[in-house]
Order: C-alpha cells, then sequence, then structure tokens
C-alpha cells in the first residue's frame, strides 16, 4: 500500500499498535458497560413500542395486558442474568456460549449456537441503527425520508470507529449511553412526580387517537396467541445479554467478577427503564398501530399515508417533558444516538466469536488474527457488510426487522443453559467437598430454570413470528451452519493431505535428478540475470526454453545466443497456432513422464514494475505459466526479478510508509541519518 492510501487510513484509525500494548486495551467495568451492554439497554427504545404495536391488533382494550406482558420479560430478565453469571464464572475465555455449547453437548450444538449468534448479531446491527435513523426522524424529516442512505452512513461511521480499537470506541460510545441511561430515569421519576405527587394529566401526542382493530373482542386461543405474540415482540429487551459472556476477555483482572457486576447491573437497568417506560405510555394514552395510516383514527377519519407514527419514547417524553422543551430534545437526540451505538454490541460480539471459530477452522483464517490497531479488522467488516446488505434488502425498516430478530438469540440462550446443567452434572460427579456442592446444586438450578424458561420462549417466538419473518432468520443460521461445516471439512482435508508423514515419502526423499529450465523470450538484463542465477543452482541439467512464435525473431535469438557464445544449451519449441503457454506445459510435464524421480525446476525472469499500470503492461505470460505450473506435481516454480527504474519509486513509497508508521520518526529523522549518528556515538 502506498503513502497516499496509508496516510487517510492512518486518520481515520489511528496509527498501529504493538502487540505488546494488548493489556492497555481492557476495559474497567464504566467502559465496559456501554460496550457490551449498549443493545439491551437502548431496547427499551423499541421494545415497549412493539408490544403495544401487537396488542393494538385487538384494540385499545388490549392495551390492559401490557404490565403482565412486561412482568413476564422481567422474570425472564432476571432468569437470562442469573444463568449468565454462573457461565462468565465457569467459562471465562470468551468462548461464551459457543464453547458451553461444545464443550457439554458436542461440536454440532455449537456450530449451531455460533450460526445463530453470528445471524442476531447481524441483526442487532441492522435493527439498532434502523430504530435510530426512525427516533431522529421524528425530529429531523430529511433523515426519515432518506433513511436507508442514512442508515449506511451510520454503519460506515460505526465501522470506523470500531476500527480504531475496543477501548478507543468504548470512549467515544460511554457519554451518549450514559446520557440516555440518566434521561430515562429522569424521565420516569418526573413523570411519576408529576402524576402522583402534582397530579398533573399528561397526554401523549396520540391520546385522542382512536384504533380500528383489526380483530375486535378477541378470546380464548386467538387472545392467548396474540398475548405470546406481544410478549415474543418484548423479549427484544433481552437481545445483546449474551454479548458479556463472549467478551469476557476484554474487561479488566479480576475478569469474571467485572464481567459478572457488569452483567447484573445491565439487568437491573434494563428492567426498570423497560417497566417505567410501559408505565409511563398506558398512562399518557399512548397509541400505537401497525398499520397506522389506516388504523388510527384522528376525528372520525384516519389519519392517512402522510403521518409518521413517533415511537413509544418520543410520545411520553413529549408528554411528560413537553415537546420542543429542552430535557425533550436532549433525550431524544441520546436515544437516537445510543441507538446507533447499541450496534456496537454486535461490532464486539460478531469479531470476537469469528475469530474463535476461525481458530477452530470453522471460518476462514483471516478473522482469528487482529488488525494493526489490535482490533478484529476483519470481523468487523464482514459485519458491515452483511449489515449493510440487510439494511438496503429491508429498507432500513425496523418494524420488518425486528421480526427476524431474537429467535438466534433464543436458541443460544436455550442451548447454552442446557450445556451449563450437563457441565455442572459432570463436575458434581467428582466433587466431594460439601460447600462446593451446595454452590454447584444452586448454580444448576439456576440454569435448569434458565434453560427451561428461554426454551419455553424459544418455541413461542417461533409459533408467533414463524411466518411473519422467522423463517429467514433460521435460513440465516442454516446457511452459515453449512457454510461452516463445509469450511472446517476443507480445513481438515487439507491438514490430512499436507500432514508430515512418520516415514520417508516422495515430498522428503531426494529427487534422482533435477533439470533446470530458464524460459528465454529474447537476449536482455533479466534474461542474464536468470541463467547466471541457474548456473549456480546444483542441477543436472541446464537447458535455455524458448517458443517459436514469429520465425524471424526466433532466427535472430538463435544467432544472437550463438553470436555471445553462451554456453547454455537452447532449446525452441515449435507452436503452430502461435501459443506460449501449451506447448511450455506439454514439454514440461513430458519430461516429467519420462522421469517420474526427477524434479523439474521451471525459471522465469520477471520484471518488478512501480506503478499498477505497469502490471498490466508486462509479466502477463509469466502470470499464466505460473498458474498452469503450480497445478504440475514434482515442477518447482522460481521467478528471478528484475527491478526497472520505475521500481525506485516504488521503494521509495514504501520507505516513506515504513518511516510513518514508526512512531516519533518525524523526531528521530531519516533511517540513514540516524544510523550515521548512532554509528558516530559508538
Amino acid at each position: 500500500m502506498s503513502k497516499l492510501t496509508d496516510v487517510p487510513k492512518r486518520l481515520l484509525i489511528g496509527r498501529a499498535l504493538r502487540s505488546d500494548r494488548l493489556g492497555e486495551t481492557l476495559l474497567p467495568k464504566r467502559i465496559a458497560l456501554p460496550v457490551f451492554a449498549s443493545d439491551p439497554l437502548s431496547s427499551v427504545a423499541y421494545a415497549p413500542g412493539e408490544v403495544l404495536l401487537v396488542l393494538s391488533v385487538a384494540g385499545v382494550s388490549a392495551y390492559h395486558f401490557s404490565p403482565w406482558i412486561a412482568a413476564a420479560v422481567i422474570v425472564l430478565m432476571f432468569t437470562v442474568v442469573a444463568s449468565y453469571r454462573q457461565n462468565v464464572h465457569a467459562y471465562p475465555s470468551g468462548g461464551g456460549d459457543y464453547e458451553v455449547a461444545t464443550t457439554n453437548l458436542g461440536p454440532r450444538a455449537g456450530l449451531t449456537v455460533a450460526s445463530a449468534l453470528l445471524v442476531d448479531y447481524v441483526l442487532t446491527v441492522a435493527v439498532s441503527i434502523a430504530s435510530g435513523i426512525e427516533n431522529l426522524g421524528s425530529a429531523i424529516p430529511f433523515v426519515v425520508q432518506h433513511k436507508v442512505l442514512c442508515a449506511a452512513a451510520v454503519i460506515v461511521l460505526l465501522t470506523l470507529m470500531n476500527l480504531r480499537g475496543v477501548k478507543e470506541s468504548g470512549k467515544l460510545f460511554a457519554i451518549p449511553t450514559y446520557v440516555f441511561v440518566s434521561g430515562v430515569f429522569a424521565l420516569i421519576a418526573w413523570g411519576a412526580f408529576r402524576g402522583f405527587v402534582l397530579g398533573d394529566t399528561m397526554k401523549a401526542p396520540t391520546a385522542d387517537f382512536h384504533i380500528r382493530a383489526e380483530h375486535q373482542g378477541l378470546a380464548g386461543f386467538a387472545l392467548i396467541f396474540l398475548l405470546l405474540r406481544a410478549f415474543s415482540s418484548g423479549c427484544a429487551a433481552l437481545t445483546g445479554v449474551e454479548a458479556i459472556s463472549n467478551g469476557v476477555p476484554a474487561f479488566r483482572k479480576p475478569k469474571s467478577k467485572n464481567a459478572a457486576n457488569t452483567l447484573a447491573l445491565m439487568g437491573l437497568l434494563a428492567v426498570t427503564m423497560f417497566c417505567g417506560i410501559i408505565g409511563l405510555a398506558l398512562a399518557t394514552h399512548v397509541r400505537m398501530a401497525e398499520n397506522p395510516a389506516t388504523d388510527l383514527i384522528d376525528k372520525g377519519a384516519a389519519v392517512g399515508s402522510g403521518y409518521v407514527q413517533n415511537p413509544v419514547i418520543t410520545q411520553v417524553a413529549e408528554a411528560v417533558f413537553g415537546k420542543g422543551s429542552f430535557m425533550f430534545v436532549i433525550l431524544a437526540a441520546a436515544t437516537a444516538l445510543v441507538l446507533f451505538l447499541a450496534a456496537n454490541t454486535a461490532y464486539n460480539g460478531f469479531p470476537l466469536l469469528g475469530s474463535i471459530l476461525a481458530q477452530d477452522r470453522y471460518l476462514p483464517r483471516q478473522l482469528h488474527t487482529r488488525g494493526d490497531r489490535l482490533a478484529f479488522s476483519n470481523g468487523i467488516v464482514l459485519l458491515a457488510g452483511a449489515a449493510m446488505l440487510l439494511t438496503l434488502i429491508y429498507g432500513a425498516d425496523s418494524t420488518r426487522l425486528i421480526q427476524l430478530y431474537i429467535v438466534g438469540v433464543f436458541v443460544s440462550f436455550t442451548l447454552s443453559q442446557t450445556g451449563m446443567v450437563r457441565h455442572w452434572n459432570r463436575h458434581l460427579a467428582t466433587e466431594t467437598d460439601q460447600a462446593q456442592r451446595r454452590r454447584m446444586i444452586r448454580s444448576r438450578s439456576i440454569n435448569a430454570f434458565g434453560a427451561f424458561f428461554t426454551g419455553l420462549v424459544l418455541v413461542v417466538v417461533l409459533v408467533t413470528k414463524f411466518t411473519h419473518g422467522a423463517w429467514v432468520a433460521l435460513l440465516g443460521m442454516c446457511v452459515f451452519y453449512v457454510t461452516m461445516t463445509a469450511i472446517r471439512r476443507h480445513y481438515d482435508r487439507v491438514a490430512d493431505e499436507i500432514a508430515a508423514p512418520e516415514t520417508p515419502s516422495d515430498d522428503s526423499v531426494r529427487p534422482s535428478r533435477v533439470h533446470s529450465i530458464v524460459l528465454v523470450s529474447k537476449i536482455h538484463r533479466p534474461t542474464l540475470r536468470a541463467l547466471a542465477y541457474a548456473k549456480l543452482m546444483r542441477t543436472d541439467t541446464l537447458e535455455a526454453l524458448s517458443v517459436n512464435v514469429d520465425p524471424a525473431d526466433t532466427k535472430a535469438l538463435r544467432e544472437e545466443w550463438e553470436r555471445r557464445g553462451i554456453d547454455v544449451p537452447l532449446k525452441v519449441l515449435d507452436s503452430p497456432y502461435r501459443e506460449i503457454t501449451r506447448p511450455i506445459i506439454d514439454y514440461v510435464k513430458n519430461l516429467r513422464r519420462e522421469s517420474p524421480r526427477d524434479a523439474v525446476s521451471v525459471i522465469i525472469p520477471e520484471y518488478v514494475v512501480g506503478h499498477w499500470y505497469e502490471h498490466l503492461l508486462h509479466n502477463q505470460s509469466a502470470l499464466r505459466l505460473k498458474g498452469r505450473l503450480l497445478f504440475t506435481p514434482g515442477i518447482m516454480v522460481t521467478s528471478v526479478p528484475y527491478q526497472l527504474e520505475s521500481s525506485e519509486a516504488a521503494k521509495l513509497r514504501a520507505r516513506r510508509r515504513q518511516e510513518w508508521n514508526a512512531p516519533g520518526s518525524v523526531r528521530r529523522g531519516p533511517v540513514e541519518k540516524r544510523t550515521k549518528e548512532q554509528t558516530g556515538k559508538s
């Protein structure tokens, strides 16, 4: 990469960090909370609205079920948090649900969990950003009018921020996350004070609307199904809980304790905010509809397609603080920003999980290594690309995207907790200390209840959301599963194929003879250098090889060869159809057929150029030949480079880039000058 492209990279993501500075990127709890818990914390901005949207199918009268649905979500949240606290203590290495399922339930279960989490992380980015765009659009109409473009821009921005490193991005995300949490608690406290102490009547902007129910007076099984669907939508508040168990290695020591405390704090904050907004939505008479243009009735007429339905939290803030007030603006801005930043949970979880899967040979090895900012750059870019594609396909519509949501996370919840039950059973079989046994039995009970409850919710989610889009998430999981299985089979097959044998083989036995062939088109400096190099090799036979595509050129080559007295025999291959590659390949293969135990070394002179466009003008025949020869067993291909003058420009750019990358290089001066100074001092 030239300095021209390296400078913008350094300006965007910062200078490269040494590997021994990895410890400096570990997170304290105050930074880890917004980094890993921004998704469940921010979900209170859209999860209450999703509950009311589903209940609106049966009309406003069904809203009185929302507190009971909120209570069920609370129980589920505390169950999941308590269960995952056991996970982070038992498996602090960062594998999270994938490691738990693989260790205790087998590789197939682990791969199922990994597929579910990868899909869920992609959806987290798409849903969070789409919801943030809609919240911001309530204040800035331009944003919602061009929401796909704006969503794509936010994805690019978040990607660049995360490429700068986990700790640096965490510092950027901490302030808006804490402002959002403080704003929601201020909203709940002020709303409660106005309602219970001052006795004020607070009305949302939709309080006077009526809802045209699609199914009036639901009862029996239909009502139960509707409530279960509303509950499954409210479970969106639990997404991202598992990210902390995956990110334990990113915490400062003691890692497990800090991760468990962060998990507990996140659960407490999320539950309080979720319940508070649901309560205020009922108190201010918020009205939401799945099809607002036709189902929301204002003064006897439908509001029409021009109406923009604002999120629940925005309507509640307008009722409590007043539209356009300072606190309303602050909360609206913080809500939109924290929803954007909620995607950061996925930006930390997806690359880390991808690295672990790559280490286990389920994903390409490039995902395992860290980038020059000590972040898993390849995983970050892959996540951004997948989320961008999903955003474009679904038009950045959070209502459509959220139907695909939470399926994957409850698959991982259920399998992880089931694996933890088996984990405790295995340890209880050998543990004799009574205090430890009591602790393990208590932990097993928590995980067993978590497995049962999350499994039940998974069934509810699949039943109520399958036809609304959950099948797409399941299809994505299947695609990931099949792809990762195929990658693992490929790596295993290659590993078996290249494994060093215990007994001597053809690869370790010295060839009987080595035939060296120097490819020649005309006599020039690159050819003479290649011939000189070939003479230094310990070969049994050496010859120069050319192809007769133009009789006049071939004749001139023979005459020049004889005139110079070159002591290497020149062989010319006929080519009636003026091909170069095929005659050489056939000749080399024929040598191998005649002497299978011999090796053939093909030496190719190549130009080294300094500009990208020069590659189009040189070395094309050499590239084709190398590409074909690499597939021929027993053939060794050697390139002998010859540097053209333009290569000096590339060398200079590389030197400048090296000096640019070196911290403090501007202060220390050029490399040559520093070397002379050091030599003089010594």
